[in-house]
């Protein structure tokens, strides 16, 4: 099977019963806490995780979280602005990392 293929997920149940003591259960329910709608509804928090998926570009998370949004109801449109603002967040970054390659100027 391939390193970055949807049908590992099916493995979670195998992990889950390797997983010793509460910490998977604990996972699970923080998970579920973090995720459901709060100030901020579970729309956008599926949008603001599948930016930062975008920016780790973990391709499991990328696509959990883009089929998580459409079921809440995010619009094309609006997960194609998702892909442009962690685009801005990777250039910021390697921008305000490369100030460190710079002498500094008193």
């Amino acid at each position: 099977m391939p390193m970055f293929s949807m049908d590992n997920m099916r493995k979670l149940k195998k992990f889950s019963s390797l997983a010793t003591g509460k910490t998977w259960k604990m996972f699970i329910a923080f998970n579920a806490e973090a995720m459901s709608d709060g100030v901020i509804s579970k729309k956008n928090k599926q949008l603001i995780s599948l930016a930062a998926a975008l920016t780790t570009q973990c391709p499991y998370c990328i696509e959990i979280h883009r089929e998580n949004a459409k079921v809440c109801g995010a619009t094309d449109e609006e997960l194609a602005e998702v892909v442009f603002i962690a685009a801005a967040i990777r250039a910021s970054s390697a921008i305000t990392h490369g100030t460190h390659m710079i002498d500094h100027d008193e």
